[in-house]
C-alpha cells in the first residue's frame, strides 16, 4: 500500500514501530532507520544496486533484522513540484517493493541531497568521505522529515 499523505500512512501502520528510509539513486540506494518511538533518524548503510530481486532481497533481510514497519521513499521532483523520468522511476521503484508487504510513503525529497552536502562541507568533510556518506545522510533527512509530520499528525 502506497500512501497519499503522512495521515494515511501513520494510519496503515501500527502503534509505532521502526520506519525504513531510502534515497533511491540509479547506482545506489542510501538507508536509514528510525526508532520506534519516531524520535530520530540515523544513517544505516548503502546498498549497490544490482538486479531488482537481488536488491529487494536485501531490503527484505534489513526489514525483518530491524523490525521495519513501513517504509519512507525519497520522492525526486522538479523544484516546481512537478514529476520528471527520475520521478517516475523511484515511483516503479517503490511499486515493486509491494512484495515486502510493509506501508509505503514517498516523501518530497527535493532538498535532501542540498542539504545533507552543504553539512558535509560545512564540517569540512572531503570530497571522498562526502560521496561515501551522503546517499544514506540524505535518507536519514528523508526519514526525519517524514517522522517529524508523522508526530504532528
Amino acid at each position: 500500500m502506497i500512501a497519499a499523505s503522512a495521515p494515511d500512512f501513520r494510519a496503515a501502520l501500527p502503534a509505532g514501530g521502526r520506519l525504513l528510509g531510502m534515497d533511491v539513486g540509479t547506482k545506489t540506494i542510501g538507508l536509514a532507520l528510525c526508532d520506534a518511538g519516531w524520535t530520530i533518524a540515523t544513517p544505516a548503510e548503502l546498498l549497490r544496486r544490482g538486479k531488482f530481486s537481488a536488491d529487494l532481497e536485501q531490503l527484505r533481510r534489513l526489514a525483518d533484522a530491524q523490525a521495519v514497519k513501513g517504509l519512507v521513499v525519497g520522492l525526486p521532483l522538479n523544484l516546481d513540484g512537478t514529476d520528471s523520468p527520475r520521478t517516475q522511476s523511484v515511483r516503479a521503484f517503490a511499486r515493486n517493493l509491494a512484495p515486502l508487504g510493509l506501508p509505503l510513503l514517498l516523501w518530497d525529497e527535493r532538498w535532501s541531497t542540498q542539504a545533507v552536502t552543504r553539512t558535509l562541507i560545512d564540517a569540512d568533510a572531503s570530497r571522498a568521505r562526502r560521496a561515501a556518506l551522503v546517499d544514506k545522510m540524505a535518507a536519514a533527512y528523508i526519514l526525519q522529515g517524514a517522522i517529524d509530520a508523522l508526530t504532528m499528525a
